[in-house]
């Protein structure tokens, strides 16, 4: 689940992560009042999307005076900002965060997340600040350092120390980056993030250390325990068709093919996705159906699908381990009549009963494809739309 970049400030504030003052406003009125409550002759004004490059799209801005916060917040509320990670698409700017300026005298990044490969947590600090990091460990791979950090034991004081000093800070900022960094790491394990990356993290004139940026992610298999975190998500920033998956236990995450996918399991999910992009086909979706995959939750998988206008043909591949395959195509062969599909569907399924099963779609009378496996599956289904 992501938050916006006000909430997450929040958040770091109450594990003591030095953060700017700054109110989010949700008009132009309340974003004067902000820049009045904070004080002050600077003020930057940011849009608050769930999506980074908000400056390279215009989506924020320095004010030096009142009039500035008024014709700056009154320029970005309502925008439909684009940026790198929105798409062509973009997102409709709501809320803003009206903060107080900082004496900026270098920036910095960190970002802390779960390292896959050796399942520990990992600390990375770069010197490049304010820079796509994806960009940084492209073209400078040397200038991210990385620390991981032992489940058992937390991150220790001589790890916060090794990362300052790769930093290249010393004296007040030394200390308070050490400071920093501990904060922030109990900040990410106290609340079942999955990311946070601060880009910028400054060091001001005065030596502070300030997160001047906040991005956190967290883990949706932990919200349970997370009630507080939960509130704090924005509908507005989900696509409509994933709230609507949700409802039914559906994970789906809408992508930009034709081809639409209905699949029982992640990882069988994302198999299908690489061969029907082999087949020369492009996946509109990512739909995991779960190991019961029934007429119900099929025809709210059809339902969701064909509510994507791109989708030319559907694969479905079921594995029936948990659930068997005959219940899943008398399921399928229900969905379709409920749901009156009329683009083509292929369907791929293996397992318990699978012979019963292709018998059952064969004799449904309905515009079905039975494929013989997944290859023959993932071509059908792209000769079917071209």
């Amino acid at each position: 689940m992501k938050i916006h970049e006000y909430q997450g400030k929040e958040i770091l504030r109450k594990y003591k992560v030095a953060v700017p003052n700054g109110f989010v406003a949700f008009s132009v009125d309340e974003a004067v009042d902000a820049a009045k409550k904070l004080g002050g002759s600077i003020w930057v004004v940011k849009a608050q999307i769930h999506a980074g490059g908000r400056g390279k799209g215009g989506g924020v801005k320095v004010a030096k005076s009142l009039d500035e916060v008024r014709q700056f917040a009154s320029q970005i509320l309502g925008m439909n900002l684009i940026t790198h990670q929105t798409g062509p698409e973009g997102k409709i700017v709501k809320r803003l965060l009206i903060e107080e300026g900082v004496n900026i005298a270098r920036e910095l990044y960190i970002g802390i997340l779960l390292d896959r490969a050796i399942s520990k947590n990992v600390i990375m600090v770069s010197t490049e600040g304010g820079m796509e990091i994806e960009k940084v460990a492209a073209e400078t791979p040397e200038k991210i350092v990385k620390e991981h950090i032992e489940p058992s034991t937390g991150i220790q004081q001589f790890q916060a120390r090794k990362l300052a000093f790769a930093l290249g800070l010393e004296g007040d900022a030394f200390k308070n980056c050490v400071k920093f960094l501990i904060a922030l790491y109990k900040a990410y394990e106290a609340t079942d993030a999955s990311m946070i990356e601060i880009n910028p993290l400054v060091i001001t004139k005065e030596g502070n250390v300030i997160a001047l940026d906040a991005k956190i992610n967290f883990d949706d298999n932990a919200l349970f325990r997370q009630k507080a975190i939960l509130e704090m998500k924005d509908l507005d920033e989900e696509d409509p068709l994933e709230i609507e998956a949700s409802k039914s236990n559906l994970n789906y995450i809408k992508l930009d093919g034709n081809v639409g996918c209905m699949v029982n399991g992640a990882g069988l999910a994302m198999g299908t996705m690489d061969i029907i992009k082999l087949a020369g086909g492009m996946p509109a979706n990512f739909l995991d159906v779960g190991g019961t995959a029934n007429a119900e939750t099929v025809a709210q998988g059809f339902k969701i699908i064909l509510s994507d206008k791109n989708v030319k043909a559907i694969l479905i591949n079921i594995f029936g381990g948990i659930v068997r395959c005959d219940r899943v195509a008398n399921g399928v062969v229900e969905a379709a009549r409920i749901t009156n599909v009329k683009v083509p569907i292929v369907v791929r399924l293996a397992g318990t009963n699978a012979d019963i099963a292709q018998k059952i779609l064969s004799q449904s009378k309905l515009n079905f494809k039975v494929a013989k496996n997944l290859e023959d599956a993932a071509f059908q289904v792209t000769e079917a739309i071209s």
